[in-house]
């Protein structure tokens, strides 16, 4: 006689194939600074596309 397997979990049933989402993020260039950054993002000295969309302020020192 034939026994039935037990019912998949959502929660199983979702694992199943979790390794295929794992991707590393895609890296561009940028033109101007030449600085490595994610896709669509501005980068650590506020560049976006070649052009400054943050400009930094000047950072001032206490004297004493």
């Amino acid at each position: 006689m034939a026994v039935g397997q037990a019912r998949t979990t959502r929660s199983r049933r979702n694992q199943r194939r979790s390794h295929d989402r794992v991707a590393k993020p895609t890296l561009s260039i940028d033109q101007e600074s030449g600085e490595t950054h994610r896709r669509h993002h501005i980068t650590a000295d506020g560049y976006y596309r070649g052009r400054e969309v943050i400009a930094r302020a000047p950072v001032e020192e206490d004297e004493e």
